[in-house]
């Protein structure tokens, strides 16, 4: 039998030809349709992510400004005067480079305190005696 014969040999009146385009056809119309369907899932799943990296960048610019707000020097400078009665450092307060020799000595230690002499001890008794 010749290939040509089994190629056009009919079963059930089609043609095996036709049989076999049309099997491969459905397998590939079914292929496409699971394909399309999983790009429109994965489409959706980037929508989602695209909607979520805006609205984290949203919310970075809102922090970015807050930060700005907080450490902006009008307002840590009325913060400071406010709460903690502090005020910025005058030009008067400022050293020259020969001042700071002064500043940077060491503070001598404070003389110990003299004791007293006309202090009663704790532990002696009217009469003058020890217990």
């Amino acid at each position: 039998m010749k290939v040509s014969g089994v190629l056009f040999k009919r079963v059930r009146g089609f043609r095996v030809v036709d049989l076999g385009a049309m099997v491969v056809f459905l397998a590939l119309a079914l292929t496409v349709y699971a394909f399309k369907t999983s790009a429109g899932s994965e489409r959706s799943d980037i929508a989602d992510v695209e909607d979520k990296i805006h609205d984290e960048q949203r919310e970075v610019a809102l922090l970015r400004a807050e930060v700005a707000h907080l450490e902006s020097p009008d307002r840590l400078e009325q913060r400071a005067r406010a709460y903690a009665g502090q005020a910025p450092v005058s030009a008067r307060q400022e050293l020259s480079p020969e001042g700071l020799a002064q500043v940077a000595a060491p503070i001598a230690p404070a003389p110990p305190a003299a004791a007293p002499t006309n202090a009663t001890p704790a532990n002696a008794t009217a009469d003058g005696g020890a217990r």
